[in-house]
């Protein structure tokens, strides 16, 4: 019987010909916590009995939700992650290194094939990677430190199949957006997605980084690419390991739906409060005049996301009643964003630039939080209510080059006309 990705990286990870719907004990390649999670997972693998982790090279912990320890409860919560990553000798990235989900596939701990969790929901981000990714509570995670491993329902698969080129304009974001409004948020219910077609091949690893990124919104477990030359040249230099066994799925595989998607159809998209799948295209919005714009966060922080707001924004001003808040995802683009002249850019256009982290996100970074009433657009990933720190605000989803172009304008703007 023919696989899917999902099928076999959970097969070769459990010693076990297993399929969909199965239930397999799998070795986990790697492992994050980070400082937003109530309880830590440390204190849960204290609660287990836990003396030592099973594998230091393969458990890390990240300090990114709240970059800037904005008061006593948080420093103080940081001090303990990191009194317990010297006692276990794990490597720490600590306040300003960056979010997570940049930070790990930067720095080339994980590779295609592998199978990664991290105690958040946004894990599925890897499987732009060819990796199969996923997030877990911390009670699984603390398991997972002492243990090494981990259960998992093997899921049922969905393919997407994006062909052709995407108009001028429109990016990554805008297709995941049109899916989201295409199968809901329980779309893909604890179901592997994988998404494949010309259009992914064509399209940068940034950019498939956003879409794996935001697959958990339609409920998936991962959300799984395949390999490629484009992928193999971007691990190249990066990866701290072999990769010696990149998972294709095979023809014949059983998938649950085949869903394909005429990648030209696509035009900018903007999810309305308070749902991500809640979205309509650019040509349906009406007027909606906003305060704030935000760009970052570990779906559009990166590199590429940063030129692009920097090449609309570059001898213009945000609007006067508008705040623009842009964070780099990581130490490492801060740094190469300032060498290409992007912040200097941003700086003078009239943008805030926030600390690498989570800021701009989850609001208990306390970069632009909202007033009552006020309209956000954001590149983050969701817009549930009280998600920038005020429930009494509303908060629309769009891509960075919507985003910096209705920055400009002072409300929603087709970003296609700065292309």
């Amino acid at each position: 019987m023919k696989k899917t990705i999902a099928e076999k990286i959970l097969g070769n990870h459990s010693n076990k010909d297993c399929f969909a719907n199965d239930f397999v004990i799998a070795n986990i390649d790697f492992m994050f916590s980070h400082d937003g999670n109530r309880p830590q997972a440390f204190e849960m693998f204290y609660k287990m009995g836990g003396k030592k982790v099973f594998d230091k090279n393969k458990v890390i912990h990240i300090i990114d939700h709240h970059p800037s320890s904005p008061n006593d409860n948080h420093a103080n919560l940081q001090k303990k992650i990191r009194e317990f990553a010297r006692e276990q000798g794990l490597m720490l990235y600590d306040n300003g290194d960056g979010v997570c989900h940049s930070l790990n596939p930067q720095e080339g701990y994980i590779v295609p094939g592998d199978l990664v969790i991290g105690s958040d929901s946004h894990t599925t981000t890897y499987g732009a990677l060819n990796i199969f990714s996923t997030g877990v509570g911390v009670s699984d995670l603390a398991a997972a430190m002492i243990s090494g491993k981990l259960w998992f329902k093997v899921p049922e698969s969905i393919k997407f199949i994006i062909e052709g080129s995407l108009q001028n304009g429109v990016s990554s974001k805008d297709i995941i957006l049109f899916i989201l409004k295409k199968i809901g948020v329980k779309g893909a219910l604890y179901k592997s997605i994988e998404f494949t077609g010309s259009t992914i091949h064509e399209i940068s690893i940034d950019a498939r980084l956003t879409i794996s990124n935001m697959a958990v919104e339609a409920g998936a477990k991962t959300g799984l690419m395949e390999f490629d030359d484009k992928l193999d040249l971007w691990f190249r230099n990066r990866a701290k390991k072999d990769y010696k066994n990149p998972i294709f799925p095979d023809k014949e595989a059983n998938y649950l739906e085949i869903i394909r998607i005429n990648a030209p159809d696509i035009s900018p998209q903007i999810a309305y409060p308070h749902q991500v799948d809640n979205v309509k295209s650019i040509e349906d919005v009406n007027e909606i005049k906003i305060s704030k714009a935000i760009v970052g966060t570990c779906t559009n922080g990166r590199l590429e996301d940063l030129r692009i707001v920097a090449n609309i924004l570059e001898g213009k001003k945000v609007n006067p009643e508008v705040q623009m808040f842009v964070t780099p995802t990581t130490r490492e683009i801060y740094k190469d964003a300032i060498q290409e002249g992007i912040i200097e850019t941003l700086i003078n256009s009239g943008v805030v630039i926030g600390i690498p982290g989570c800021s701009g996100c989850t609001g208990s970074s306390f970069c632009g939080v909202p007033a009552d009433d006020e309209n956000v657009i954001s590149a983050a990933n969701r817009n549930f209510k009280g998600r920038l720190g005020n429930p009494k605000a509303n908060i629309f989803l769009a891509s960075p080059a919507t985003v910096a172009a209705s920055a400009i304008n002072g409300k929603i703007t087709d970003c296609r006309k700065y292309f």
